[in-house]
């Protein structure tokens, strides 16, 4: 059985203490550069490989952050590339700052045990919670065992906890105003679900806009995934079968109320306009392409590892949106 090298091994080889070899190893400055030089020499000859777990006990840092989706594995890992983007923005951020990224899912009750378990357990130095559904506690309950806690999307609740979100309610006037301006008056909605503040605020800019325009409200809701947005389109039909322009909460929606009003006999935009909400790279190979409003969500997944990353930042972060237009209106 090979028996590891230890501290005191190592400082017995280099002719110093403990204390020094210690602080070396944890890149303190205040060591003379004969001295490190002495202490990494032994370190190498002997093999000694630092304990990052028991330094963390001592510097209560992990030198991790963990990334968590209120969703579970296969929503996360579907073909919605929403996700990728903020996994995309907070992993570059982590790696510049030197951490590592630790990615969980708490789409269930388990999960949620699972994940307060893991982050209160000293792994990771802070928390970044994502897609989070309805009065989610789980924000709450890491901020009240001392865990730094960074929101994507504003929280329902006004937990007082920071965040960084998309200027929704702004980008749904975007785009119904825009519906209007190109003479569309029976506009429908398939909006997001009403648990998540996305679905909620792009919602509420649709119904602005049609309650200043003296016009009716067409509803119906999806989750966000191309299954729903294609049967929420059938139900609209059903409900007004003259409607001629739809803005959808979603571009995965409304890939499947394009798909729904191709199969209806519908064309795009003769009949039907359809605006959707992301601008997803795909957004520009659908037939027609898709008049959608654009979200950053690279410079979402970014930010939020900004904010948990800057010290004594509490205050959110709200990016703007921008419509895109394209031959779907």
């Amino acid at each position: 059985m090979t028996v590891r090298p230890t501290l005191e091994k190592v400082a017995a080889r280099a002719g110093v203490s403990r204390a020094t070899v210690s602080r070396v190893v944890n890149g303190s400055a205040s060591v003379g550069e004969d001295i490190r030089i002495a202490v990494m020499r032994a370190v190498d000859e002997l093999g000694y490989v630092p304990n990052f777990a028991a330094r963390s006990l001592v510097t209560q840092r992990a030198d991790s952050i963990a990334l968590v989706f209120s969703e579970p594995p296969v929503r996360v890992f579907s073909d919605d590339p929403t996700f990728a983007g903020i996994i995309r923005g907070v992993s570059q951020e982590v790696e510049a700052a030197d951490k590592q990224l630790v990615l969980m899912m708490a789409g269930s009750a388990r999960g949620h045990e699972r994940v307060e378990r893991y982050t209160t357990a000293g792994h990771v130095d802070g928390v970044i919670i994502a897609s989070m559904h309805g009065a989610d506690p789980l924000p709450m309950t890491l901020a009240r065992r001392g865990i730094p806690v960074v929101c994507s999307g504003r929280p329902i609740t006004g937990n007082g906890l920071p965040y960084v979100d998309m200027d929704n309610v702004s980008g749904a006037v975007q785009a119904v105003t825009h519906l209007l301006e190109r003479g569309r008056r029976r506009i429908a909605t398939i909006a997001g679900p009403p648990d998540m503040v996305a679905g909620i605020d792009r919602l509420n800019g649709y119904r602005q806009v049609l309650r200043d325009s003296g016009r009716r409200s067409i509803i119906a809701i999806g989750d966000f995934t191309r299954e729903s947005g294609a049967v929420a389109m059938r139900q609209l039909l059903e409900d007004d079968p003259a409607l001629d322009a739809v803005f959808v909460a979603s571009d995965m929606m409304a890939f499947g109320a394009m798909q729904t009003l191709r199969l209806a006999g519908r064309r795009v935009p003769d009949d039907v306009a359809v605006v959707g909400f992301d601008d997803v790279a795909s957004a520009v190979y659908t037939d027609p392409p898709l008049t959608t409003v654009r979200q950053p969500t690279l410079q979402m997944g970014r930010e939020l590892a900004r904010l948990l990353l800057a010290p004594d930042v509490s205050s959110p972060v709200v990016l703007p949106t921008e419509l895109v237009v394209r031959e779907s209106t």
